[in-house]
C-alpha cells in the first residue's frame, strides 16, 4: 500500500498535519527558500508581475516628489504634504515587494532603463495643483484596478504575496480617496474665486 504524501488529515472536525512528511518536505530542496512544495503559483510569473508592480511604485515615488516640490500657490503647503506622505508610503511599498521578490528566489528589477515601460501607471508631470492632483488620482485608478487583477490572479496559491497586494491596495484606495477630496476642495476655491471676481 503506497504511503499517502500529503500533508494533511482531515477526520470528521479534527486537523492534523502528517509531521514526518511535513520534517521531510521542510529539507528537500532547502535552496528555494521561502518557495517549499505547497507553493502553488507559477513563481516565474508572479516574479515577473511584482517586478512590474516595483515598477510602478517606483514610477509613483517619482511623479509624488517632482509634485511635491513643484507645488507652488495658497494651497501649496497642505497639498505638498499629502504628495510627500504619498510619495513615502509608495517607496514603503517598494520596499515590501523588492523583499517579497527576494524572498520568492528572484531579484528586483531597479534598472531605471526600462523602469518607466515595466509600470502600470504613467510619469505625467502635470502644471499646477490641480493638474498634478488628477494625475496622480489617475495613477492611483489605475493602480487599484491593476492590484485587484494581480490579488485575483494569485487567489489562493500565494495567500502571503495576495496579502502582500491587499495591503499595499488599501493604502492606495485610501491615496485616491485623499487626492479625490483634495480636487474637490480646490475645485470649490477655485469656483469661488471666480464668482467673486464677476
Amino acid at each position: 500500500m503506497a504511503k499517502d504524501k500529503s500533508l494533511v488529515i482531515k477526520s470528521g472536525s479534527r486537523f492534523a498535519t502528517d509531521v514526518q512528511e511535513l520534517r521531510r518536505r521542510a529539507r528537500a530542496h532547502m535552496e528555494q527558500g521561502a518557495v517549499t512544495e505547497g507553493y502553488r503559483a507559477d513563481v516565474e510569473t508572479v516574479l515577473r508581475v511584482l517586478n512590474e508592480a516595483l515598477a510602478t511604485e517606483i514610477v509613483c515615488v517619482l511623479r509624488y516628489k517632482r509634485h511635491y516640490y513643484m507645488a507652488a500657490g495658497i494651497h501649496a503647503t497642505a497639498v505638498a504634504g499629502e504628495f510627500l506622505e504619498h510619495a513615502n508610503a509608495e517607496q514603503r511599498h517598494a520596499d515590501q515587494l523588492a523583499e517579497r521578490i527576494t524572498q520568492l528566489g528572484g531579484e528586483p528589477d531597479l534598472n531605471p532603463g526600462n523602469m518607466v515601460s515595466r509600470s502600470h501607471s504613467e510619469y505625467v508631470e502635470g502644471k499646477g495643483l490641480i493638474e498634478m492632483i488628477r494625475e496622480d488620482l489617475v495613477a492611483e485608478r489605475i493602480v487599484i484596478e491593476s492590484y485587484s487583477e494581480i490579488i485575483r490572479f494569485l487567489g489562493n496559491d500565494d495567500p502571503s504575496t495576495r496579502r502582500l497586494m491587499e495591503e499595499i491596495l488599501a493604502e492606495e484606495e485610501d491615496h485616491a480617496n485623499d487626492l479625490r477630496t483634495l480636487l474637490e476642495s480646490l475645485g470649490k476655491d477655485e469656483h469661488e474665486k471666480a464668482d467673486q471676481r464677476r
